[in-house]
């Protein structure tokens, strides 16, 4: 099994499927030189790119929500502050 770590990929062997990509040239050869695995490295960008675009999704459908919740914090306090112990 194949976990990656800070949860940005959870699957048991995962279906690969060859795709073309345009790269910059030097950047290209710079990261064959130093040895660097070119699918490892584009997936993982891949998905810190897809995990980006749903967190700023989630902020964008939920920004209401947030508002309103701050606006009664501010209006009445942190529901259970007087039990905090700092």
């Amino acid at each position: 099994m194949r976990i990656v770590a800070k949860g940005l990929f959870m699957s048991a062997s995962p279906t690969k499927k060859p795709t073309n990509l345009s790269l910059d040239q030097a950047l290209l050869k710079e990261a064959k030189g130093l040895g660097v695995n070119l699918s490892r490295a584009a997936e993982t960008g891949l998905r810190r790119a897809v995990a980006n675009v749903k967190a700023e999704q989630w902020k964008r459908d939920n920004a209401h929500a947030m508002k309103s919740s701050n606006k009664w914090v501010n209006e009445h306090g942190l529901p259970l502050n007087k039990y905090r112990q700092f």
